[in-house]
């Protein structure tokens, strides 16, 4: 059987499943003259903006609620620390593979260099819950904080186009959520420069107001209400709202707060300097992203006792209840901002990792069009953006939180299997970063991605992601397979032989 070779240090497999692409073709395409670019404007401080971008919004300013009021009262925080060591040894290697890959894609591209495509197409269908399913929630949340707004100075939607389709409650489209999404995909298409401005400056805002809460709130600290610091254990029976409660599913749910800082690396391609800013900004935005959820969980906690923060808007009203109303307003603000720059990052990061596939062959060339004065993928970005919209306007979507969760924590198990692989199959490969302790941080990262994904969650979310595998499968074996460029390149080459 003859074999194409795909790179010096290990030569390219034959055309089935598990084929690879070699990261010095990987490589030498993103720097193609023939092909078009996406512009490289993004520096240390605009990637770690973008990576904070994603993870400060909804699920600080919301999800800590739930946390704390439905799974694990003050014990959050070792919930919080959970997911923080988790997503540190995935933030490692995405560092580690960054370095090496400097093309857009994010765990997608990396799976494909090492694990095959098979298992590639699998993360990059997974990645969509990451990036495009988990936008249409957070529109949601962004527009009711803007109702509530529109409402304080006597401004009132119709009914109908206040929520998501709800018949009952006469509700038929969330008309704010949709304009949400499609604002920030057109902005999306006009620049990557222009809209790392704006999502740096939002970023700026939100981390302002949360500084300003924790400061507010820690004088008004009470350290009775830590105490039952482990009201539910480590994980036990819960209720049919809640099947499963306790730190480790309260980790599993609070893990949405810390989706976001590997869509630093689908930036690759449009960082000035990829092997030096990605990993500055991945290790960067994690860092400062981890801080702020600790620092404002303690300060939450102290201002009012567990069992009676909202899960909803639990920042407002614990100021309320703390008898500083007056200053309510800025965790709305900040909640504003948040689900803005969540939303901007999502739309960006789905829109870039399809234009990847669909470079790759796996989807339509068509939507991977770059335009030719603005150097963004605008048709993919704009198809996402309605996309998501219609969804955000249309249904409620709180429910795929776990759903979106386990996608990503999927996506994390691969991307540290990936560098250990690699470690030993091209051990002398150039690396601008190194993941400290390997095999020990590949091997943390694994088994946390595993226990929060096993006991974190019930059946039937893993049912729902079963059903959402099958259909990408079905996408894959219709489309992809046939129509992949690396098997489409070996076949040729066997045939001229």
């Amino acid at each position: 059987m003859s074999t194409v070779p795909s790179d010096p240090v290990r030569p390219r497999p034959s055309a089935g499943l598990f084929i690879t692409r070699g990261i010095d073709i990987l490589s030498k395409e993103s720097e193609d003259p023939a092909k078009p670019k996406l512009r490289r404007a993004l520096g240390p401080w605009a990637l770690i903006a973008l990576g904070l971008g994603n993870m400060v919004g909804a699920g600080i300013f919301a999800t800590v609620g739930t946390g704390i009021h439905n799974y694990a009262g003050p014990a959050i925080l070792i919930s919080f620390l959970i997911c923080a060591i988790a997503s540190a040894c995935a933030g490692l290697c995405y560092a580690e593979f960054s370095s090496m890959v400097p093309v857009a894609g994010s765990a997608y591209t990396y799976t494909y260099a090492t694990l095959g495509e098979f298992l590639a197409w699998l993360i990059g269908w997974n990645l969509v819950l990451e990036y495009g399913m988990s936008a249409a929630p957070v529109a949601t949340t962004f527009s009711a904080n803007i109702q509530i707004a529109l409402n304080a100075v006597g401004v009132h939607l119709p009914q109908w186009a206040i929520g998501h389709y709800d018949p009952a409650h006469g509700t038929y489209f969330d008309v704010i959520a949709f304009l949400c999404v499609v604002g920030f995909s057109i902005l999306l298409t006009l620049g990557v420069r222009e809209s790392a401005g704006t999502n740096s400056i939002i970023v700026i805002l939100k981390m302002g107001v949360l500084a300003f809460f924790v400061i507010i709130a820690l004088p008004h600290l009470n350290p009775a209400n830590f105490h039952p610091f482990v009201p539910n254990g480590w994980y036990q029976p819960g209720s049919a709202a809640f099947p499963v409660i306790g730190i480790i599913p309260g980790a599993f749910y609070a893990f949405f707060a810390f989706i976001g800082f590997d869509s630093v690396t689908v930036a690759a391609e449009e960082a000035k300097k990829p092997q030096l800013d990605v990993p500055i900004g991945v290790l960067g935005s994690l860092a400062l992203g981890t801080l702020f959820y600790t620092a404002v969980a303690i300060a939450l906690i102290g201002l009012q006792p567990a069992g009676k923060i909202d899960p909803n808007t639990p920042l407002p009203t614990a100021l309320a209840a703390a008898n500083m109303g007056q200053w309510a307003w800025t965790a709305i603000v900040g909640a504003v901002l948040g689900t803005s720059s969540v939303v901007l990052t999502a739309i960006y990061g789905q829109s870039r990792i399809f234009m990847v596939m669909a470079r790759d062959g796996l989807l339509p060339k068509g939507i991977a069009a770059i335009h030719p004065r603005f150097q963004t993928p605008a048709r993919m970005t704009l198809i996402m953006g309605v996309v998501v919209g219609l969804m955000a306007g249309s249904f409620s979507l709180d429910t795929l939180l776990s759903f979106v969760n386990t996608g990503t924590l999927s996506a994390f198990l691969l991307v540290c299997a990936g560098v250990l692989i690699l470690r030993r199959t091209q051990p002398t490969r150039p690396r601008g970063f190194k993941t400290p302790w390997v095999p020990l941080v590949p091997a943390i990262g694994i088994g946390l991605s595993v226990v929060l994904m096993v006991w974190g969650t019930d059946l039937f979310i893993w049912i729902r992601f079963l059903a959402w595998m099958a259909v990408g499968l079905l996408i894959y074996f219709a489309y992809g397979y046939s129509h992949s460029e690396e098997r489409r390149a070996i076949l040729a080459a066997r045939e001229t032989k």
